[in-house]
């Protein structure tokens, strides 16, 4: 890693209505760095990220690149710069070629003005090569490569693009954790020839492992730059949060063998299958408790709620609520018997993102709002919202706020509020915690404690192996479809647990 500093950040602020996202932040990336960004929700890091590639233009500071001052107006710009962000939810169209999205409105062109599919496929190839792809047919429609390959593509796209310093915005978010593997080796490489990497990610240990320095932003402002070999994890966290940090979550009361022989079952689920996804899974989810779904990628754990939820069908197998069979096998039978879902795809299956948290947090609750002739109570709306508003402590304006415009866990608390509303007897949570901060990952795990305690039974789905084990009173692991063992709270550790996640039986 070079001494030589490759931008700098100089007393940037970016003020958006109501909301100041940055407040003089300043600090410095070297070249052939990978340099990781850290904060809690809320705390800029996706604001400064979309100011450096010409998202955003900053309400005042400056970006020195390459030891010149710069303002990007466009994406466009920033890549001429030698900048490139890829973003978590990659940008590649499905339905074009390898080549022809690493190279979109930029294919080579040859007699008559032609696309030169010989060159375009040749330099394709170079690139993929540099990003672990050796070998691909850069022919491949991207609908028929998996996520990981995705992300490499999207690398190659950067590459192609002559960009020097990357940009990787929750980049294993979807990975699983070989794939994640392989894009770390790729990053090695790329810093090896002179990169520099802007890294952000919730998964702390991925940023021990990758990162050599951590720039931490607290509630828009710049709180301090540590050197990765001479920090910890707890030093990390208690900068994030602003106090001293003492571990992980554990919550109040697990059930033991004596609560489970005198609870009642809840929900069964009896030889379910969903083609090509889940195959004979059957469980049984008591009152008050907190069931795990664990497994790797591609295990049908999302499958196995979104089929009882009736959000997708199920070839076989019967759901029971408090003994009574839910047949007709949708969304409207699942929610009047007491089901909630919170997805896994916040923007894309959770939020309705051009409205307003009020709206999100009631669009279930709706029909208990309805007066006569079908109209809207709307001051008993805005009061139930602003109920859970407080009761879950979400950080916004106004309720009238757009709910794009909030952080990442504050949408996921004011969609577990929305279902918390209905008062749910059954609330499934597939990665509730994803892509968001420590801070709010504790706020919601509060939430999951309160819920069991007080009655209410959890369904979790988790890829984070210390969440299942912590906050789990069983963990139903699945591997390929199937069920391989159930593991109480008492005896789960990774090591159990792993290995009922990699196909061998209990």
């Amino acid at each position: 890693m070079s001494e030589k500093i490759i931008c700098s950040i100089s007393h940037v602020c970016k003020e958006f209505p109501g909301v100041k996202a940055l407040d003089d932040v300043n600090f410095d990336v070297r070249e052939g760095e990978i340099h990781a960004i850290v904060g809690e929700n809320g705390a800029g890091k996706s604001t400064l990220m979309n100011i450096l590639s010409g998202v955003y233009k900053p309400t005042s500071g400056k970006i020195i690149f390459d030891g010149k001052e710069v303002s990007p107006n466009a994406p466009i710009e920033a890549s001429a710069l030698g900048i490139a962000m890829i973003h978590q939810e990659l940008s590649l169209s499905h339905t074009l070629s390898v080549a022809e999205n690493i190279f979109q409105a930029r294919q080579p062109k040859g007699r008559f003005g032609l696309i030169d599919r010989k060159k375009l496929y040749a330099d394709s190839r170079a690139l993929l090569d540099q990003v672990g792809l050796k070998g691909m047919d850069p022919s491949t429609l991207v609908r028929n490569i998996n996520v990981s390959q995705q992300q490499q593509v999207e690398i190659a796209k950067a590459l192609s693009q002559n960009a020097r310093f990357l940009i990787l915005d929750e980049p294993t978010s979807a990975l699983t954790p070989n794939e994640t593997k392989v894009l770390f080796e790729i990053m090695a490489e790329l810093k090896k020839k002179g990169f520099t990497m802007l890294y952000i990610s919730h998964k702390l240990d991925e940023i021990m492992s990758i990162s050599d320095r951590i720039t931490v932003l607290r509630d828009g402002k710049y709180i301090g730059t540590l050197v990765t070999k001479e920090t910890t994890i707890t030093d990390m966290i208690s900068m994030m949060v602003g106090r001293e940090y003492s571990g992980g979550y554990t919550r109040a009361h697990y059930m033991d063998d004596d609560d489970y022989a005198k609870a009642r079952p809840l929900m069964e689920v009896r030889n379910l299958s969903v083609k090509g996804k889940v195959d004979d899974v059957s469980f049984t989810l008591y009152e008050g408790e907190v069931l795990g779904l664990a497994g790797l990628v591609g295990a049908g754990r999302s499958e196995v709620l979104q089929a009882v939820f009736g959000a997708d069908p199920r070839v076989s197998g019967q759901v029971f609520v408090n003994g009574v069979e839910l047949t007709r096998k949708n969304t409207s039978e699942a929610i009047k018997h007491g089901i909630g879902l919170v997805p896994e795809g916040r923007k894309t299956q959770g939020l309705y993102l051009k409205f307003s948290v009020e709206d999100n947090m009631t669009i279930v609750w709706l029909n208990s709002l309805l007066k006569s002739l079908g109209l809207i109570n709307s001051r008993s709306e805005a009061e139930h919202a602003q109920t859970y508003r407080e009761r879950l402590r979400v950080k916004t304006p106004s309720l009238e706020q757009r709910i794009v415009n909030l952080s990442g866990g504050n949408q996921q608390k004011a969609i577990i509020a929305r279902w918390l509303m209905n008062e749910p007897k059954i609330l499934f949570l597939d990665e509730p915690t994803q892509g968001i901060d420590v801070g709010a990952k504790n706020e919601i795990y509060e939430i999951i404690d309160e819920l069991a305690a007080s009655g209410v039974s959890v369904v979790m789905v988790s890829s984070e192996m210390q969440e299942n084990i912590s906050l789990c009173d069983r963990i139903v692991v699945l591997y390929e479809g199937r069920i391989t063992g159930t593991i109480r709270h008492s005896e789960a550790n990774e090591k159990s647990v792993m290995a009922l996640m990699s196909g061998q039986k209990q």
